[in-house]
């Protein structure tokens, strides 16, 4: 067992991610907003749904105990020298009931 300090956050999954994928406007997003896509895979592997409504973040907990699919929404700052010209991105994070993949792609991409 490893002891951790108890400031130290716990970096536990809570489900299996299966394969993980990116659609080319999610690809090309991340890029442009300078984000790394596994800093949301880890993100939402935690459990951390990001931007979802309450309905929407209570499906996420049942789905974890009953088998369902699993949906994260991150808001993506523009980037510091872009800020004043960019507007914030969103990303969805979905993790199919089977969990054997997980998909990062844009809204409009649904």
């Amino acid at each position: 067992m490893i002891n951790t300090p108890s400031n130290t956050p716990q970096r536990v999954s809570r489900f299996e991610l299966g394969e993980l994928c990116y659609t080319p406007g999610a690809q090309d997003v991340l890029n442009r907003y300078q984000v790394n896509p596994f800093d949301l895979i880890a993100r939402h592997v935690r459990g951390d749904w990001g931007a979802v409504c309450p309905e929407d973040a209570q499906a996420n907990e049942e789905a974890l105990r009953f088998g369902a699919r699993l949906m994260s929404v991150y808001e993506l700052p523009a980037p510091p020298l872009d800020s004043a010209t960019r507007d914030p991105a969103k990303v969805w994070l979905i993790t199919e009931a089977d969990r054997s993949v997980t998909t990062i792609l844009l809204p409009e991409e649904y």
